[in-house]
C-alpha cells in the first residue's frame, strides 16, 4: 500500500530532575550535599533509508515517542539518560510542524533531530559554594519537545514519467525494469506512483511512474493533483506522448502547462520527449508526428520514437536519459554540498540561547509577564514548590537586570510574575 502523507505526534523524552540528597556514611561529619543530576530526555531523530518507500506504517502508529530520562539519586549518581527514538522513513521525506518545513530527508543514512529531549535538571550537589553549604534544593528537568507534525513523501528519482493517462508510462517502465505495474488499455489505471530500476551501459536510473495527468491536474483535476508532488524531486521528465492521440502538439502544450503551472521550477527541468506506441505506423505519419511535437516543444527538443511492446528505441532513449540525468546531478552536488555533520538538529542549542528578555504587563489579570530564552529555560527547570528554587530563581533575575526593569514597570513585592507559564510573587513572602 503506497501512503505519501501522515500525521504523527511527537514526544521527546523529559529531562530527569536532580535529586536533594546529602552525604550519611559513618564517620563523615557534617556530610555535605550530594545529590546527582537527572538524565536528558531521548530525542525523537529521523533517518531517512532507501529500505523504506511508503509512509503507511505511520497510518497505524502515529506517535514515536523517546524514553524519558531517569532522576538523579544520592551519591552524585546521574539519572540514565532516555534512549532516542530513531525513526526511519523513505527518502524524500518533508516534515512540517505548524505549515512549516522543518526537515528534509533526501540521502540514504541521513539524520535529522526532530524534537529535542528535555535536559536533566541539577542535583543540590550542583549549587555547594563557599556561602552556600547544605543547598536544599534541585532543579526539575525539562519537557521534551512536543507537537504534531505532518509527513510528505515527494519520490525521489533519476526519471519521472509524466504524460496523459494511457500513454504507455507503466508498459515503458515494466520492460525497462523489473517493476510490475498494473498495466490496461484504459485511463488512469495507474492510481499510484511505480518506481523501477532500469539498467543501461553498466550504469542504472532509478524511474518514476507517475499516474496520469489531465488538463486542470495542478487545481485538482483527475489524480494530478495528489501526485504531481512527486514529479519535484525528479532529476529529468521523460515527456510520453501517446501516437495515437488526436493532437499531439496539444496533448504536450496541455502538460507542460499543468507542470508549469503547479511548480514554475519545472517548467526549466531537464526533458526528453518520446513519441510512444509507433510500431503499426508508417515512417511518414511517425515523421508528420515528430515535425508536429518539434514546432510544439523547440528545435532543440531531443525526441525519440518508441514502442515498449516491441522494444524498439528504448536504448537509445535510456541513454539520453542517463546523459541528462549526469548533468543535472552534478549541478545539485554543487549547489547542495555544505553540510559534514552527521546528524542535523532543529532548534535552538544551549549554545545558541538568547539572555535577551522583555517584560510586560497583563492589562487584564494585572501579571508581569517575563520572555526570553533563557530566563524561561531556568523558570521551566525550577521546582516552584521549594522555596530555595523559587528564590535561586530571583537571584537569576536579578543579575539579567530583569529586576530593575520590573520595579520601573510598577511591580511591587505581592506583583504576580509569570514566566514560561509559571506563576510566583515578585518578593519572597
Amino acid at each position: 500500500m503506497f501512503v505519501d502523507t501522515a500525521k504523527v505526534f511527537i514526544h521527546a523524552g523529559n529531562g530527569g530532575n536532580g535529586n536533594v540528597s546529602f552525604r550519611h556514611e559513618i564517620y563523615v561529619d557534617k556530610g555535605g550535599p550530594d545529590g546527582g543530576d537527572g538524565g536528558k530526555g531521548g530525542d525523537v531523530i529521523f533517518e531517512a533509508s532507501e529500505n523504506v518507500n511508503t509512509l503507511v506504517d505511520f497510518r497505524f502508529k502515529p506517535e514515536l515517542k523517546a524514553d524519558h530520562g531517569k532522576n538523579g539519586s544520592k551519591q552524585n549518581k546521574r539519572g540514565r539518560s532516555g534512549e532516542d527514538f530513531i525513526v526511519k522513513v523513505p527518502m524524500g521525506t518533508i516534515v512540517r510542524k505548524d505549515g512549516e518545513i522543518i526537515a528534509d530527508l533526501t540521502e540514504n543514512g541521513q539524520r535529522i533531530i526532530i524534537a529535542k529531549g528535555g535536559d536533566g535538571g541539577f542535583g543540590n550537589a550542583h549549587f555547594k559554594s563557599s556561602v552556600r553549604q547544605t543547598p536544599r534544593m534541585a532543579e526539575l528537568g525539562e519537557r521534551g519537545e512536543v507537537f504534531e507534525a505532518n509527513l510528505e513523501l515527494k519520490l525521489l528519482a533519476d526519471v519521472g514519467l509524466v504524460g496523459f493517462p494511457n500513454a504507455g508510462k507503466s508498459t515503458f517502465l515494466s520492460v525497462v525494469s523489473n517493476a510490475r505495474p498494473e498495466i490496461a488499455d484504459y485511463a488512469f489505471t495507474t492510481l499510484t506512483p511505480n518506481l523501477g530500476v532500469a539498467d543501461i551501459d553498466n550504469t542504472s536510473l532509478l524511474v518514476a511512474d507517475i499516474p496520469g495527468l489531465i488538463e486542470g491536474a495542478s487545481e485538482g483535476k483527475g489524480l494530478g493533483d495528489a501526485f504531481l508532488r512527486h514529479v519535484e524531486r525528479t532529476a529529468v521528465l521523460l515527456h510520453m506522448i501517446d501516437a495515437y492521440g488526436d493532437d499531439v502538439a496539444a496533448n504536450y502544450r496541455t502538460i507542460r502547462a499543468e507542470l508549469a503551472s503547479y511548480s514554475a521550477e519545472l517548467a526549466t527541468r531537464p526533458e526528453v520527449i518520446a513519441l510512444t506506441k509507433v510500431e503499426g505506423l508508417d515512417d511518414d505519419i511517425i515523421q508528420m508526428l515528430v515535425d508536429q511535437l518539434r514546432a510544439a516543444a523547440g528545435k532543440k527538443a531531443e525526441i525519440f520514437t518508441i514502442s515498449s511492446s516491441a522494444h524498439q528505441g528504448i536504448t537509445e532513449v535510456l541513454r539520453a536519459l542517463r546523459a541528462k540525468v549526469d548533468i543535472a546531478r552534478s549541478i545539485d552536488d554543487e549547489i547542495h554540498a555544505t553540510d559534514d555533520e552527521d546528524v542535523m538538529v532543529i532548534g535552538l542549542s544551549d549554545a545558541q540561547i538568547s539572555e535577551a528578555w522583555t517584560v510586560k504587563k497583563d492589562e487584564e489579570t494585572g501579571h508581569y509577564i517575563v520572555a526570553g530564552d533563557k530566563i524561561e529555560k531556568f523558570a521551566r527547570r525550577t521546582n516552584f514548590d521549594n522555596f530555595e528554587g523559587v528564590n535561586r530563581l530571583r537571584d537569576i533575575m536579578k543579575k539579567l537586570g530583569i529586576n530593575h526593569e520590573l520595579s520601573r514597570a510598577g511591580v511591587v513585592g505581592d506583583s504576580i510574575i509569570e514566566i514560561a507559564g509559571k506563576e510566583f510573587t515578585f518578593l519572597e513572602q
